[in-house]
């Protein structure tokens, strides 16, 4: 059983991106990436669609679900990288960042698009 189970959008350009360079750095295995849009994710029917689209959802081995910014935070720890985001959970910056993080997450494809040139993947491809 691997450490966390994270739930991300597969239509988003930069949320793939960012799964793509966990699991490149994840050499002991830690991670499991579950897209929202692929068939094995019925395989997790606690985990709502619909929130997990507004807010990035992981659950660790124990079961103990994590949102936002803190599944970012674990997974990166989990490949040795946690000092990066480390910030963002320091309790003077985690209520800015996380508000910060909701506002990313609504307009994701936007800012995607923004970024990559690119608002949308379908079957891998990513799309303008």
């Amino acid at each position: 059983m691997s450490e966390l189970t994270i739930f991300y959008d597969g239509t988003c350009p930069l949320c793939v991106k960012e799964m793509t360079a966990l699991t490149k750095r994840d050499t002991k295995g830690n991670i499991k990436t579950v897209d929202i849009y692929a068939e094995e994710f019925k395989s997790y029917p606690n985990i709502n669609a619909d929130k997990a689209n507004m807010i990035l959802h992981a659950l660790d081995k124990n079961g103990n679900l994590l949102l936002g910014l803190d599944v970012t935070h674990k997974a990166w720890q989990l490949v040795g990288m946690g000092w990066l985001y480390a910030p963002l959970r320091w309790p003077v910056i985690k209520p800015i960042a996380d508000r910060f993080y909701l506002v990313f997450a609504k307009n994701r494809y936007r800012i995607s698009y923004w970024l990559t040139g690119k608002s949308r993947c379908e079957s891998g491809v990513c799309k303008r």
